[in-house]
């Protein structure tokens, strides 16, 4: 629902969900903005206007709204009660049951995003995900581990998603079975990488020998 008098953020906002429903029948393009906005009662050329760069910026705006829907799902206390693994397991199987109902819709969105004059935009939205996943999870690391953790998870919802759109099975069986098993392999590493930085603590750090050459003690 609207406000009395909605922003262009506010408008792209509530337009969103309602182009990705429109984009399975009739593609990302301007007749999926002018279905949306007929539904909303919103100006055919004040819509036009809330999606500049066509269809990766409505594309954009659904994944952000799906980022939304997926923060007010849960309360913080629901997801300190489970275990990491479960977090970031019912946070990609949130994010697709979110998204199940457009299912059309998604693959003609990846479709674009694959598209090479796209690919940094897919890279970007992609990490977004991820970002916000990790957040809800509780990450707070500003080091380099936060960046592998979301390139790491990154890949592994576009790998998801890859099978999600073509999966028949009952209760997306094959999809739960298949995001288990990557997950699994990201916690595997995480252990890896702590026990490995453990060691590394203890090692000699070559950085700080040659600079103690450089610059000895006074």
């Amino acid at each position: 629902m609207l406000p009395p008098d909605p922003t262009l953020d506010e408008i792209r906002a509530a337009l969103a969900p309602l182009v990705a429903d429109n984009a399975a029948f009739d593609g990302w393009n301007v007749a999926a903005v002018e279905s949306a906005a007929k539904t909303l009662g919103i100006a055919p050329s004040i819509a036009a206007i809330a999606f500049p760069g066509g269809a990766t910026d409505m594309i954009d705006a659904w994944f952000a709204s799906i980022d939304a829907a997926m923060v007010a799902r849960f309360t913080p206390e629901q997801l300190a009660a489970m275990k990491i693994r479960e977090r970031i397991t019912t946070l990609v199987e949130t994010r697709l049951e979110l998204v199940a109902g457009n299912r059309e819709a998604l693959r003609r969105a990846v479709a674009i995003l694959a598209m090479p004059q796209n690919l940094a935009t897919a890279a970007k939205l992609g990490w977004r995900s991820a970002d916000a996943m990790w957040r809800l999870a509780g990450d707070t690391a500003t080091d380099y581990n936060h960046y592998t953790k979301r390139t790491i998870l990154g890949s592994v919802y576009a790998a998801t998603i890859t099978v999600f759109l073509n999966d028949e099975s009952e209760g997306r069986a094959d999809t739960r079975a298949f995001l288990g098993r990557r997950i699994e392999g990201i916690m595997k590493f995480e252990k890896a990488k702590a026990k490995w930085l453990g060691k590394g603590s203890h090692r000699l750090s070559l950085s700080r020998f040659i600079g103690r050459l450089r610059y000895p003690a006074a």
